[in-house]
């Protein structure tokens, strides 16, 4: 499966994908450190390699959990975007996680891929709503829910340890209701590229 708008697609992240994955993580260590989640004093999770990370993301899509995403620019891969947490029956929801590289950032490719995975969420996987949580000092983050219209539902104190302690998150949300069109065709009106 892949899903694409323009220069923008997304498909499922792969094993073979890890060299690349790795530069671009390597390189965008700095970018990225205040950002990414950290293990809390006394967890005993090992770090995981990066092919132990895929099939631990593939057997979780496998069972409806989460749907792991390569985001590619012009067929390169320039990030990832996940949603996870995806709960069934009564809620029909899930979390969206994203990074970019830095390079990258600020050029449209990151909404353009949350709004073609929201859109995936619900008219082809069935979901009712997609929340996005952030930290209020992510202004790149912040960026992309904020030109995309997704509406801030709340803040979330202490919501994950991230570059070692907890912090608190920024919560927004959008429903299938919202847009009964699709959130790419919002942003693309929105940015004049429709």
């Amino acid at each position: 499966m892949q899903l694409a708008a323009g220069p923008v697609s997304l498909r499922p992240l792969r094993r073979r994908d890890r060299g690349a994955w790795q530069r671009l993580r390597d390189d965008n260590r700095d970018w990225l450190r205040e950002w990414d989640a950290t293990m809390p004093p006394g967890e005993v999770t090992a770090a995981r390699s990066f092919p132990a990370m895929v099939r631990e993301l593939r057997s979780l899509a496998r069972h409806g959990r989460c749907l792991p995403f390569a985001v590619l620019h012009e067929g390169r891969l320039v990030g990832q975007l996940t949603i996870s947490n995806i709960v069934w029956g009564s809620a029909r929801w899930g979390q969206a996680g994203y990074w970019i590289d830095r390079g990258h950032a600020g050029r449209g490719i990151m909404p353009t891929a949350l709004a073609m995975a929201v859109d995936h969420c619900f008219f082809g996987v069935g979901l009712h709503r997609v929340e996005v949580a952030i930290r209020p000092e992510n202004t790149a983050s912040l960026r992309v829910v904020e030109k995309l219209g997704i509406r801030e539902i709340g803040l979330a104190p202490r919501y994950l340890h991230i570059s070692g302690a907890w912090r608190d998150h920024r919560l927004f949300a959008i429903t299938v209701e919202e847009v009964p069109r699709g959130l790419l065709t919002r942003w693309r009106a929105s940015s004049g590229t429709a």
